[in-house]
Parts: structure tokens; sequence; C-alpha cells
């Protein structure tokens, strides 16, 4: 071994010709020969030995077809490790870049076991990354040291690392830390803007990042459609026209995965299936205070129109939501437990063979503080054990767990005779496809040296903020005020960094002392009553200003003429605020600099409304949960958005 290594790391790359195709193999890359320990020589040919027995099994060839390769591993594998694969937990990437440690590692990931306790424990190799140190070339070497402990695993079985979305301006509770990465709109933004090929540009800027530190799933893109306005995830959606989101779902995809998913491309995990928009009272289902989405409007089918889209374009995997789809099926649980969505709907009718994973914590209550316990999305079989549900989960016909690691109970029920060992090799193959199609098998490793020169370009960054800005919709601009003149106007500022604002306009103290107020604004969210606190973080409640807040606001407009821009997560509800302000613009996700580049005119709004307004809470409350722009007298409707003069 040691002579082979030592030729393996002196020699070029050999091309390997054999008498039979169960031996060929074609020459390993530069980068696997640099990184991997696994690889060995045998009848001059190199190949990596991942399951350390010094022979080329199928698996390990790459020269044959994927099914064939799966067949073999599927053969190998213990029901130890086909349970470990149908899990998927976050995990948290520490600054030494060593996968066995958590120094630097905060928030949930801190108190949850490491990448390798669960690679070693419980034979898991899918994670969700989430928080990340601020250096991307940090991560990347974590990530190959990931690589290496699964290499040395039984059958060097590698790990899938999944995110959710990085790189959008944002401050979402949903959206991850973006710090190193491309900052974008929002995907509200893109769609202001309905322009697929930068739709799809942004999924390959977004694929081209991913795939330098060793990202290789997509937990996203979201396509709910946000036909209740008071939902608290409508910022992760292309906003409530099914149309819209079709289109910009399938450019999406085909910028992440390409037209094929390949080792070029990363795997895509469109949700929330069948669309969670329609949440009662936009309530969500996260928590038990809301179990079900409702449909008064017979509007079922409108919401598995970006979804139709989603499977044209070959996503990856699904993930169905948390609610109950109330009376729409022949029982009222949740989707992931519900066999007429996973199975009849999703598998049947749209002949959908990728992987379905469930949305995460759908089979262990959390502690979440004294006296605060986080129930599992268990909704509507609340009755069931852990094993009981993890049974009926895999009957509806889903492949993997989100958010749980719990994959003993797996094991347990084939062990009792309750589920076949046949039943999860079909969930296995797809998971393990998913695998070989990204080529971690060949190829798992990332270089090192190159993720400067590609994570963040400053040609991508300068692209995200045109987005930023060009997303944007101008709602008002009386007597064509806008843009102001830079450097000649005396601003008063709110909720803005003042150096930032200083570059176009001499910031005073108090608004009698200012030609022009600008403020900054969110549109309103009130707490749910709940003593959950990752609940309380949900943009929740109303969509109008209240109160003190709306007071000092109006008192402002009257002061001095203002342009208020506000960012809209939701659609928020401000007529009066409207009427009053000089001018209004509407944001999807923007930095301070990118609000003035368009006051002052270096840029230009060119945003389109992804949803009504509506003119009033009434109208809100009085609007059917599943239908689009259906608001009486909408303040501003779908699709509205002024332009300079």
């Amino acid at each position: 071994m040691k002579k082979s290594l030592f030729l393996l790391l002196s020699a070029v790359i050999i091309s390997c010709q054999t008498a039979t195709k169960n031996e060929e193999t074609a020459s390993l890359p530069d980068l696997v020969q640099q990184k991997s320990k696994a690889i060995v020589e045998a009848n001059g040919q190199k190949y990596r030995d991942l399951n350390h027995n010094n022979q080329l099994d199928k698996y390990e060839n790459s020269s044959l077809p994927i099914e064939e390769r799966i067949d073999d591993l599927l053969s190998q594998m213990t029901v130890e490790e086909k349970a470990g694969i149908m899990f998927i937990n976050g995990t948290g990437v520490s600054t030494t870049a060593q996968p066995d440690s958590k120094e630097g590692v905060e928030g949930p990931a801190a108190r949850m076991p490491s990448i390798v306790e669960n690679m070693n424990d419980r034979e898991m190799n899918y994670f969700n990354i989430w928080g990340i140190p601020e250096d991307p070339a940090v991560f990347a070497k974590w990530y190959n040291n990931a690589q290496l402990v699964a290499e040395s695993s039984r059958l060097g079985i590698p790990v899938t690392i999944a995110s959710d979305p990085r790189h959008h301006f944002s401050n979402n509770i949903f959206a991850m830390s973006a710090k190193g990465f491309s900052q974008f709109c929002e995907t509200l933004g893109f769609a202001a803007l309905r322009d697929e090929a930068l739709m799809k540009k942004f999924g390959d800027i977004v694929r081209q990042e991913y795939l330098a530190i060793g990202i290789r799933e997509a937990l996203h893109p979201q396509i709910d459609l946000a036909t209740e306005p008071r939902w608290a995830r409508i910022a992760g959606t292309f906003g409530e026209d099914a149309e819209l989101s079709a289109m910009l779902v399938k450019a999406y995809i085909e910028g992440m995965q390409g037209t094929i998913l390949d080792e070029n491309g990363i795997a895509t995990m469109t949700k929330h299936f069948p669309g969670g928009g329609p949440q009662k009272e936009g309530l969500d289902p996260h928590f038990s205070f809301q179990k079900g989405q409702i449909y008064p409007g017979d509007n079922f089918d409108y919401h598995l129109i970006p979804f139709e889209a989603a499977f044209e374009a070959n996503t990856a995997a699904i993930m169905p939501y948390y609610g109950v789809p109330t009376d729409q099926t022949d029982e009222n649980v949740a989707m992931a437990y519900n066999k007429a969505i996973i199975t009849t709907l999703l598998r049947e009718k749209y002949n959908y063979d990728g992987v379905v994973c469930t949305d995460w914590g759908l089979i262990s209550d959390v502690p979440m503080g004294p006296d605060v316990v986080w129930k599992a999305r268990a909704w509507g079989v609340e009755e069931l054990s852990e094993v009981e549900r993890v049974l009926r989960i895999i009957e509806a016909g889903c492949d993997q767990f989100g958010g749980e690691n719990k994959p003993e109970h797996v094991v347990q029920l084939v062990k009792e005779g309750k589920l076949s060992e046949e039943r999860i090799d079909i969930s296995v193959r797809r998971l393990l496809r998913q695998k070989f199609q990204l080529g971690l098998f060949d190829n798992p490793f990332v270089d090192e040296t190159k993720v400067n020169d590609i994570v963040g370009k400053p040609e991508w960054q300068a692209l995200g903020a045109k987005t930023q800005q060009e997303a944007m919709t101008l709602l008002k601009n009386d007597e064509n005020i806008l843009p102001l003149a830079k450097n000649t106007l005396k601003v008063y500022i709110e909720n803005m960094d003042s150096a930032t604002v200083a570059e176009y306009a001499e910031v005073v103290a108090t608004p009698e002392a200012a030609d022009f107020a600008i403020i900054r604004v969110n549109t309103p969210w009130y707490p749910a009553d709940t003593k959950n606190p990752f609940a309380l973080g949900f943009h929740h409640g109303d969509l109008d200003f209240k109160g003190e807040e709306k007071e000092k606001i109006m008192k402002l407009l009257k002061t001095v003429p203002t342009v208020v821009d506000i960012y809209l997560d939701r659609p928020a509800v401000i007529p009066d605020i409207a009427a009053a302000s000089k001018a209004l613009i509407a944001n999807y996700g923007a930095s301070d600099k990118s609000v003035c580049e368009i006051i002052f005119g270096n840029s230009a709004p060119k945003g389109k409304l992804p949803f009504e307004l509506p003119s009033s809470m009434k109208a809100v409350e009085e609007q059917k949960t599943d239908v689009p722009y259906d608001s009486k007298d909408p303040l501003f409707a779908y699709g509205f958005g002024l332009v300079y003069q």
C-alpha cells in the first residue's frame, strides 16, 4: 500500500484500459489523487477502494451504469446503513475545519452531535449546514475533511451537504447567513423583475458558489403561492401568481441542476408540496397553534401549477409541508403522513420518482427551555409513537426524514417485521442515485485553493446589488420628485446608516432642518401567542401599522416631504402612509446603498408587485385563503409599478 500511495502522488494520471467491462475505470481526477486516502492500484489501474477489500467493486467503477452500481452497493449495505441514509439533520462547521470539533459553532448546531458522531454512530451521510465560518475557504477545508471521514467508513459512502438559501440580502428568519457569498434580492424581487434569463443566471451563480465549497443539495427553491397575505413565509416565494412562479422555478432549477443532473450540478429540493400558501389566518403549521391549510375557494389545483413546472425541470427532490390539507383527501393528516398526497398525487399522478424528504421535525418533540416543548409536527397523528410515525411516513411514500437523527426506528421496524427491507431499498436507491448523479462516489472533493476566486466574485456581487436595486417597485412619485438631486440636499433619515447616505446628501439631525426625509420601514408583524421562542420570531399577524409606531411615522410625513422605503416580506397594508408620503418605494431585500442608488438616480426601479397590497385588514380577512389577488379594492394591484419619468 505504501508503494502504491507513493506511485499515486508522483505519477501522472494513467488511462486505464482493461479486458472486461467490469474492470474498466476512467482515469482518476487530479483532485481525487491529491485528496483521497482510499486509492489503490491493481493491474495498472487506480481506483478508490471505498470498501477496503483490495478489488474493484461495481459500485466503485465509474464506467458502469449508475443503476448497476446502485444494485451492487445495495447488496452490500446493512439495514443500519440503509436506515442512516434516510435521515438528514443539521450540523455546524467548526472554525478549525475539523469535522469532529464544535469550536466556533453557535446556535442549535452547538447542542447537536457533530457530523462525525452522526456518521459513526448512526451511519448518516446527508447533512444540512446551519452556521458556517465567515471564510468560505474554511468551509471547503471542513467539507474535504468530512469526506475523508466518510471515505474511511465500511463502504465509503460520501456525504451530501445541503443548505437553505444563502444568496439573498435578507434579515428574514429563514435566510441563512450570506456572508462571503454574492447577495441578491430575495426571490420576491426576482418575481418583481419577471426576467427568466436573470433567474437562470442567478441559479447558475448559486450553483458555482455552492460547488466551490462542497454544498451539493439546495433546500430550495420555495414555490408556495402567497395567496394568504398574512402567511409568515411569503418572503421565500415568487409571489401569488402561479404562472409567474412556474416560469421562474423552471429557470431556477435549470440554472442549478442543468438539463441533466450530474457532477457539475446542485440537486434542488423544491418545496413545499402541494403548496403551503393557503394557511388559515396566515399562521404557520411549524407550530401547534395552526395545523391545517384551507381551500374556501376550491382552488387546490392552482397551487400545483408551479410544481408541474418543477417536475418538467426534473427537480431532484421534493419537500412536502407540515400542514393538513383540510378536507382535500380521505383523511385530515399532515402532508408527509398523507398517502393520498405523496403516493396518489405525487408518485402516481405526476409519476415522480425523485427523493421525497419531509420537512424538519415530524417525529420528535424538542425541548425549548423551561416548560416549553416544541411538538413534532405530526398533525393529525399526534397519538402515534415516534416509531409509528416513522412507519406511517414511509408508508405514505416518503424517502427521507428531515431534521431528525433516529435511524434506529427504521432498524426496529425492519427487525420486528413491520417494514420490509425491500420497501426501504426503494427509498435508499433514490438517495444513492442522487449521490451517484452528483459524482460524489467518484470525486467528492473540492479545490480549497480556488474557493476565494469563485465565491463572491466582484462581477457577481455587482449583479447582486443591481438586482436589489432594479427589483424595487416604485409605488408613488408625487410630482416626479424622484430621483432626488445628488449632493445638493439636506436629508433627515431613520433606520439607515448615516455614513452611507452621506455619500449622496448632507444628513441633518432633525426633520425641520431637512429638505426631505428618507425612512426605511418593514412590513408590520405581531408575534403569535406562544412561549416557543422560535415561533415568536415568525412574522405572523396583522399587516398594518398601529399605535405609537404609526403615529410617529405619520407625524414625520406631515412635517417634511418624505420618501418611504418599505421592505415587503409580506403584503403591507399602508393606505395612510401611502397617501401622506411624497414618494413610496418597496424593496425585496436591499442594502442602504442600494436604496440610495435608486433614490438618487444612479439606478432605476423596474419591479412590478408580485402580490397585491390590500387596502385594509378588513379586506385581508375577507379574502379567500387559496385564491390569488382577490382582496376588495386593493391599494395597489398585482403587477403595479411605476417608472422614473
